[in-house]
């Protein structure tokens, strides 16, 4: 039987970045299954949580994304530009974003086409593996869609006709994102339990194995 679990996951994460091949790769190799759920970062649904954390938070995270990419083997850098604009005169995220809806959005499109994960896969290797600048510009996120088995002409129009249903999805995910026991990400929820943050991979993969982890057939 194949084994499910959840993927919360945001664009703006440099973590779900890291995670992603990783999960790509295991279900490539097991009898296992996303249930692909990208929601809106933090900076977007609760930016106030940035204002009251100390600033060897932001030293300490700056370094930890660097150095788990290199430990990794990962392509780094921060996104050019961010996915999330901030207002650099007030150092505040504006609610008006020009890039993390509509991405979110299409991720979202892509996890109902049942391509999600190596859609997330593709735009976050584009947006975090440091050889495209300007990502939003030009063909670059249909050229990743195109490569995770997608239609981007159809993704583009989808994106726009159904943005309000989009965004009442990625509301409802976030909603149980927190049932399911944590509000960052990347997390994973696998029977009723939270994995949170990327370094928790192989405890989520030990778990699986518990509950009868089997190879792919072929």
């Amino acid at each position: 039987m194949t084994l499910t679990y959840e993927l919360y996951w945001s664009f703006r994460s440099p973590y779900s970045y890291m995670i992603t091949q990783r999960l790509v790769d295991l279900e490539a190799a097991y009898d296992v299954k996303g249930v692909i759920r990208p929601v809106y970062p933090l900076a977007v649904r609760t930016p106030e949580f940035f204002e009251t954390r100390d600033p060897l938070w932001f030293t300490y995270f700056m370094t930890d994304i660097h150095r788990e990419a290199a430990f990794l083997g990962l392509p780094f850098r921060w996104p050019r530009p961010d996915p999330v604009y901030m207002d650099m005169a007030t150092r505040t995220y504006p609610k008006e974003q020009p890039y993390i809806h509509r991405l979110t959005r299409l991720g979202v499109l892509a996890a109902e086409r049942g391509r999600g994960l190596p859609y997330l896969a593709e735009v976050s290797r584009v947006i975090w593996g440091g050889e495209v600048d300007d990502w939003p510009q030009g063909d670059h996120l249909d050229r990743a869609a195109v490569r995770a088995g997608l239609d981007p002409a159809e993704l583009n129009a989808a994106v726009e006709a159904e943005a309000d249903r989009l965004h009442a999805v990625i509301e409802e995910s976030q909603v149980a994102q927190r049932a399911a026991g944590h509000y960052g990400v990347p997390m994973i929820a696998f029977n009723g339990e939270p994995f949170f943050g990327q370094d928790r991979f192989d405890q989520f993969k030990w778990r699986l194995e518990q509950q009868g982890l089997k190879p792919r057939a072929g």
